[in-house]
């Protein structure tokens, strides 16, 4: 089925904001410019996004939805080491809010980064690698805590970096930043039945949904009794 016409209108509107946004930044998406590139009268940008405001947040979406396609296939195909996985996601996400600093910083507002679809998709694909991580028994926090600490600390490396002029940007600040972050949340050796009992867990958890003897109700009373015992543990570290 063909989009309508409202849509196709829509889409190439926003694919010229965007073009407008990578060579030449915010200030170049003016209303005027995006009509001109777009081939529309300016009042059809109103009509569809409301204001400048508007469209900058759909284009911003738009290319992090991108990204986020590209990440979700690259870990669809992952099957080597969770941790260098991970490494690798991570540099490919700072990589990302570098080269697109308008972007990163629409998408990473608060009240833009709970509406937004794309951030919501990254998230999802973050938690799939860590949970990679947690079944080779490597993590010693649960994987909410985890997911919220790799973010965190990618979100202000990105800030970071951004707030300095781009010829005396650190370029190991990320690389230190990951490894200090991934120094609080991994085991040094996989999960044995000597490890720490909160690294069990965890492993344990992540090992829920592949074990099919049982029962939805028994998995997720396992899952619920599994996770309070984390957080009690984490709470004692």
């Amino acid at each position: 089925m063909s989009e309508s016409p409202t849509t196709d209108t829509r889409s190439g509107i926003v694919a010229a904001a965007a073009r407008l946004l990578r060579t030449g930044g915010a200030r170049a998406v003016t209303t005027r410019a995006v009509a001109q590139e777009a081939g529309v009268p300016p009042p059809t940008i109103f009509r569809l996004f409301g204001d400048k405001d508007g469209l900058l947040e759909a284009v911003a979406e738009q290319v992090m939805a991108d990204h986020v396609a590209t990440k979700a296939a690259t870990a669809a195909e992952e099957n080597g080491d969770p941790v260098e996985d991970l490494r690798a996601a991570w540099r490919a996400r700072i990589a990302f809010g570098l080269a697109n600093p308008d972007v990163f910083l629409l998408l990473v507002e608060p009240a833009r980064l709970r509406r937004s679809p794309a951030s919501t998709a990254g998230a999802e694909v973050l938690r799939l690698r860590v949970t990679r991580v947690a079944a080779a028994g490597l993590l010693k926090v649960s994987e909410a805590r985890a997911v919220d600490m790799i973010h965190a600390a990618g979100t202000g490396a990105v800030l970071a970096l951004l707030s300095r002029p781009e010829d005396s940007r650190d370029p190991e600040l990320a690389e230190a930043m990951l490894d200090a972050v991934l120094g609080e949340i991994l085991t040094s050796t996989p999960v044995r039945l000597d490890s720490e009992p909160i690294a069990l867990a965890v492993a344990f958890l992540a090992a829920l949904p592949h074990l099919p003897a049982l029962s939805d109700a028994e998995r997720s009373l396992l899952s619920e009794w599994l996770t309070r015992a984390i957080a009690g543990l984490q709470n004692r570290r």
